[in-house]
């Protein structure tokens, strides 16, 4: 059995809404690309016959994957949350005390990380040190480079 996942609704929307793009265009899509290529001739020297059988086969290995996650998810449900607690779905501001910087973050399960655009894992470092931290509050995240960092505030994201 797989292990169970953390999703955001938004995050498990988007699980499906891939699903249904693979299953009802993209598989389509490659049938026409075999299909095409197959009326080029010969199959044994035919590399685009080739590359849409090896797109064939990655598009069913995502499918598969895809399934496997969403018979596997847990969503969070927001309305069973202590919004002033940090836990997936929460959006803090941070206190990097090391950097005497003010950062953004967006805590997410960990399909759905996306660093550049300041969502992180509950299960990074950083993530595992945030849960359950409150506005006010200091943690320590472990690592090569120590950080300190102290919570400003604590909000929920509100998912379309």
């Amino acid at each position: 059995m797989s292990e169970q996942k953390t999703y955001t609704q938004a995050g498990f929307k988007a699980l499906q809404d891939e699903l249904d793009y693979l299953v009802n265009v993209r598989v389509e899509e490659n049938k026409k690309e075999i299909s095409t290529a197959r009326a080029f001739g010969d199959l044994s020297e035919n590399s685009e016959y080739d590359e849409a059988k090896q797109e064939q086969g990655k598009i069913h290995a995502r499918i598969d994957e895809l399934r496997e996650m969403i018979a596997h998810a847990k969503i969070v449900d927001e309305s069973q949350i202590d919004e002033k607690a940090i836990s997936v779905g929460s959006i803090v501001v941070l206190y990097n005390v090391e950097r005497d910087k003010e950062i953004t973050y967006h805590i997410v399960g960990s399909y759905e990380t996306d660093p550049k655009n300041g969502k992180i894992s509950d299960s990074s470092p950083v993530g595992i040190a945030l849960l359950g931290a409150r506005a006010g509050d200091e943690v320590v995240v472990a690592g090569a480079r120590e950080q300190h960092l102290k919570v400003l505030s604590v909000t929920r994201a509100r998912e379309a």
